[in-house]
């Protein structure tokens, strides 16, 4: 239960972010949201004479304002998230992924989307400290740095908060 997600969406429909049930609950008493589809979990006071259903989806009854930022942070999560957890060598996805610079920092490459990629423990060991070239592995997709909407977009399809919302009729 502590680990609880809620999707808050902004009063337009669009994307904010995951709170906890607790922020969730808290807003709702604000009446700051509303809910757009409930879960099957529900809390309940001690005497048990009162209880609540956690919200799955919620809506800001007031638009923010996203101030969005020029571009997507550098991090090796977001490498991963742009590269979708897919090695950019062999192809394969894995869940404990590495990030490889593609010109390593040993021949002056620096930590950029432009130079780093996902890639699997074998495949980041046998590439090592070389080149693409000089191991004799190819990349699947050159790597680029994404735009904020398009990493938006990603991470969305990721979660499967897109499909979710489709189903609900909001997209």
């Amino acid at each position: 239960m502590e680990t609880e997600k809620v999707i808050l969406l902004n009063s337009d429909y669009s994307f904010i972010n995951f709170i906890t049930w607790k922020r969730a609950v808290r807003l709702m008493v604000k009446g700051k949201v509303e809910v757009i589809k409930e879960s099957n979990k529900f809390i309940e006071n001690a005497e048990k004479t009162y209880n609540l259903i956690i919200p799955k989806v919620l809506r800001l009854v007031k638009l923010i304002r996203s101030i969005y930022r020029s571009k997507v942070p550098f991090s090796k999560k977001n490498i991963f998230v742009r590269d979708k957890f897919v090695c950019q060598y062999c192809g394969k996805v894995t869940n404990k992924p590495t990030m490889d610079h593609v010109i390593p920092k040993a021949q002056g490459g620096k930590s950029s989307f432009e130079n780093c990629v996902c890639a699997c423990k074998p495949c980041n060991g046998k590439k090592d400290r070389y080149t693409p070239r000089e191991a004799k592995m190819f990349l699947k997709k050159q790597p680029y740095t994404p735009t904020i909407m398009e990493f938006i977009r990603i991470r969305m399809d990721a979660l499967g908060i897109h499909d979710m919302l489709k189903e609900m009729g909001v997209y």
